[in-house]
């Protein structure tokens, strides 16, 4: 199964990179974390448009075969072992999940209507580089809770 996150914005800075890398190469091979940077519009037009173009592009990724999870603020959130439990769902379902996330302004209703489920990392609105570190520690942390890894217990 892969973990693919598809995340709208340009190229991520060295730290997210490394961040992200930590605890991708953490997982097991069977769980293959992958993040793919989808183009932002240029924001010169009107927003709904270019929000439409992101989403898109974003859509052209995902396989309908895929799970797909919508990160928002506003969607439902775990606890470590909560967010464990739905890894261990996820794993069940057999299908590769894909993570999305939106731009500066958010993600298109094709988007958002396409998720099988939206999963808020935090109620605060976070940076999206800083997402994707937060995205792959917290699926190495629910991993290792499955596995009983004493990772989780740190």
């Amino acid at each position: 199964m892969n973990l693919k996150v598809l995340a709208v914005g340009s190229k991520p800075p060295d730290w997210v990179k490394s961040g992200v890398a930590v605890y991708a190469n953490r997982l097991p091979s069977n769980l293959k974390f992958e993040l793919l940077e989808i183009p932002p519009s240029k924001h010169n037009r009107d927003a709904q448009k270019f929000v439409k173009e992101e989403g898109d592009r974003i859509l052209a990724k995902v396989d309908r075969r895929d799970w797909m999870v919508v990160l928002d603020e506003r969607g439902k959130s775990y606890d470590s072992p909560g967010l464990a439990e739905r890894l261990a769902f996820w794993q069940l379902q057999g299908s590769d999940i894909v993570f999305t996330v939106g731009g500066s302004d958010g993600l298109s209703a094709a988007v958002k209507e396409r998720a099988n489920e939206t999963l808020s990392l935090s109620p605060l609105t976070l940076p999206h580089h800083l997402v994707k570190v937060v995205l792959a520690e917290a699926l190495y942390r629910a991993w290792s809770i499955n596995s009983n890894h004493p990772y989780h217990r740190g």
